[in-house]
């Protein structure tokens, strides 16, 4: 059995963790989340003012933290001082942003467990030498903790998706977007030749709109380029779960992985 590859499962990721319940890409969530047997962790990765490598989704601390500012303007020291309760009204109870180095110790305890490490950081406005510094040590990082088998790369960014080809060519796993409007500005070629071997089947006009789940066709669509279609988080409850199965979607990406086990378990597609 290769990675995650078996037909008759349907894999359960993890976004940001258990993000329904804890706050987002804290390791109270990654532990919550493993502790209910996903296959999957999704998280995202920027780069600090002194080069540290750390797990938060947004390019500023606002939304998450208490704090105020770019990523960029702080030093690892004054981040891991910040409050990361907030997304979930939990402020105070000691919840922080972790680096990617403590989470990638975590998952040594965790044999099984495969990563999707999403970069934020982007090769654009002036930003390449940090978005390519970002990548590298953050490859370098998963490849010496023996990971580079277990992990997808994941980047919005098609210039990243073609760096990481041009770059490692087969050795890591390429995770890109469908329609390719997610996709950001800078790529030279198709990417969904060989620059995704798997790819998240966005919902097509409404943010997390249900109704906008990409269709078969198009799942089947990525299918025929010799690409695995992945589901993204607009699957929350029964009614999206059966448009995925009805999809195909090999793998599901969710904030809430509790009811989506439950689900799926339920329905005969995992164990």
């Amino acid at each position: 059995m290769g990675f995650l590859d078996n037909e008759n499962v349907i894999y359960v990721a993890a976004h940001r963790g258990w993000s329904a319940k804890y706050p987002e890409n804290t390791m109270e969530a990654f532990r919550a989340a493993a502790a209910l047997h996903v296959d999957q962790i999704e998280t995202d990765v920027h780069m600090t003012k002194d080069g540290q490598l750390v797990l938060l989704h947004d390019d500023t601390v606002d939304r998450t933290t208490n704090g105020s500012g770019h990523v960029h303007d702080f030093t690892l020291a004054e981040l891991e001082k910040l409050d990361a309760g907030k997304t979930r009204g939990m402020e105070g109870q000691g919840y922080r942003i972790p680096t990617l180095a403590e989470f990638v110790e975590f998952l040594k305890t965790l044999p099984t467990m495969t990563l999707n490490l999403e970069l934020k950081e982007y090769p654009e406005k002036g930003n390449d030498g940090i978005a390519y510094d970002a990548f590298d040590r953050a490859l370098a990082m998963l490849d010496e903790a023996g990971y580079a088998d277990r992990m997808v790369v994941n980047t919005f960014s098609g210039k990243l998706l073609e760096y990481i080809e041009d770059h490692y060519g087969d050795k890591f796993r390429r995770h890109t977007y469908y329609p390719i409007g997610y996709l950001r500005k800078g790529m030279t070629r198709d990417p969904y030749h060989t620059g995704g071997a798997y790819c998240c089947c966005m919902f097509r006009s409404v943010w997390n709109d249900p109704a906008n789940i990409a269709s078969k066709a198009e799942f089947d669509f990525m299918r025929s380029r010799g690409i695995r279609p992945w589901a993204g988080t607009a699957v929350k409850d029964e009614r999206t779960v059966d448009l995925a199965i009805a999809n195909g979607a090999p793998l599901i990406t969710c904030n809430n992985p509790d009811l989506i086990l439950e689900l799926l378990r339920k329905k005969g597609y995992h164990a």
